[in-house]
């Protein structure tokens, strides 16, 4: 069984990602539990020293100039207690998993007091395989506390716990893993409840996903090359080095090596292809590095402390900070979202194009019989459902916020609802994917002499094993559905390699 290791730095997306959804062990090295307690030690001297801390000897947010003079541990009970307001269902088993390993993945970094022994309950709650229940509306991107308070309750025993299939009281769920209920310590409460490990850990998950579709959003595109005799000089090197804009050389060697060997290069093509093919490289290459941009922002915020208050052991100082704050990573999703819109547009027209008026020597809406046959034009009335749907969450939502906790929280960033808008536009975009390439496939058998590339023949194999070539006209939305969940769990998608 593999185990990953907290090092209190390089956690990586398709780490979490392995963590939420595979059978493996998280470890800490010895050198972040030694930190853990170097923090604990500079925290409980300065408490002692009198200043005024946040969340440990302080009211949170509208209370912060409520002394907490007595009772600290029992504070940190009331503390997760009095955030649990979250609603709606509750967070899938893989989410879940991923918030858990992204908070534990913050705190290895050592900047957040908390007791050794607490960090060490939540690390061992993990590989048990015991999953808080928590619901997921409540977080606003201002750290994701109401969220985070399902977790911290369920490693002190309390609220119910997902338990290898069952759901249980947490004291139960923890009985049967072995596993003892908490106690917390000062400030333990707060810093388990004050991060974006939910926006951190489903932001995780949303871009591992979404990576692994532009893998076989590429490979829909070449296949598009060869169903519509595609002009494939639009890929030379030359051409990308001209312009280098961002991604683009990467995406345009990618499908050119996808290409190779099509008879594409020895016949006669346009001079010119339509936009949603001659610039497919620029259009995906902006997608491509929107995603890096998004995976940089995400695999910051899982290898940083951004708690509040900030335990700086070099200096010997406890110091409140907003770096619980996302406004960066928001932004990132926002405009992830609208480069896979542009993206997801461009696939929607080359299946308009494939399957339209006989274009390219291809027959009427791609019905080998003709006459009446209504062939793939149907299903652009599809196509214009699932763009519409993508357009839609493409909308920013960053800026819908309002004051709360007595004007004392006046902005936020909504980190975490411009991560699931883009997850719930990964499903569409799948579908979409799914409907160019069952087009594509079905114009290359329509050119009896055509061969494909290397790249392509094998992307036609994989779409034939799933979807039959059309011969007569059936409900094609079926073949779709499946062709998408196979992209969803099974595909080898593209890969693009260096983006330089």
């Amino acid at each position: 069984m593999t185990t990953i290791r907290l090092a209190g730095s390089g956690v990586s997306i398709a780490d979490i990602a392995t963590i939420a959804r595979n059978q493996v062990q998280v470890a800490a090295d010895e050198h972040v539990l030694s930190r853990l307690v170097e923090a604990r030690l500079v925290l409980e001297s300065v408490a002692a020293s009198g200043q005024p801390i946040y969340g440990m000897n302080t009211g949170l947010g509208a209370n912060l100039k409520t002394a907490v003079t007595d009772e600290f541990a029992a504070f940190q009970l009331q503390l997760i207690r009095g955030r649990g307001m979250a609603v709606g269902e509750p967070l899938p088993r893989d989410v879940t998993r991923a918030v858990i390993a992204a908070r534990l993945a913050m705190l290895a970094v050592g900047g957040s007091g908390i007791s050794p022994g607490v960090f060490e309950a939540l690390l061992a709650m993990l590989n048990a395989g015991v999953h808080p229940l928590m619901r997921s509306i409540g977080s606003i991107g201002a750290g994701d506390l109401v969220l985070l308070s399902a977790l911290a309750r369920a490693l002190v025993g309390e609220g119910e716990a997902e338990y290898r299939g069952e759901v249980l009281p947490a004291s139960e769920a923890l009985a049967r893993a072995g596993l003892k209920p908490s106690i917390l310590q000062p400030k333990d409460g707060i810093a388990l409840l004050n991060a974006s490990a939910v926006s951190a850990g489903e932001g995780a998950l949303v871009l591992y996903d979404l990576r692994r579709l532009l893998g076989c959003q590429r490979q829909a595109a070449a296949l598009s090359f060869e169903g519509m005799a595609g002009n494939p000089a639009i890929l030379a090197a030359a051409i990308q080095a001209a312009r280098p804009g961002p991604g683009q050389i990467g995406e345009a060697r990618a499908l050119a090596n996808a290409l190779a060997g099509s008879s594409l290069y020895e016949g006669k093509t346009a001079i010119q292809d339509p936009l949603s093919l001659r610039c497919v490289a620029s259009i995906q290459g902006a997608l491509a590095d929107a995603l890096e941009r998004a995976e940089h922002a995400v695999e910051l915020e899982l290898n940083s402390a951004a708690d509040n208050p900030l335990v700086i052991v070099e200096e010997n100082r406890v110091l409140s900070t907003g770096n619980f704050h996302t406004p960066a990573l928001s932004l990132a999703f926002e405009n992830l979202g609208l480069a896979l819109a542009q993206a997801a547009a461009a696939s929607a027209a080359r299946f308009i194009q494939l399957t339209g008026p006989g274009r390219n020597c291809l027959p009427r809406y791609l019905s080998p019989v003709g006459g009446p046959s209504a062939g793939f034009v149907p299903m652009q009335k599809t196509v214009t459902a699932l763009m519409a749907s993508i357009r839609h969450g493409a909308n920013p939502i960053m800026l819908d916020f309002l004051p709360v906790s007595e004007g004392v929280e006046d902005h936020a960033t909504q980190s975490l609802l411009t991560i699931r808008k883009l997850g719930q536009m990964l499903t569409s975009w799948r579908l979409l994917i799914a409907c160019e390439m069952v087009a594509a496939a079905q114009a290359v058998d329509l050119r009896q002499e055509h061969r494909c590339g290397t790249g392509t023949r094998a992307t036609h194999e994989m779409i034939r094993t799933k979807v039959a070539a059309l011969q007569e006209d059936r409900p094609l939305g079926e073949d779709v559905s499946a062709l998408a969940s196979h992209l969803e769990r099974d595909a080898s998608p593209l890969d693009a390699g260096s983006r330089t």
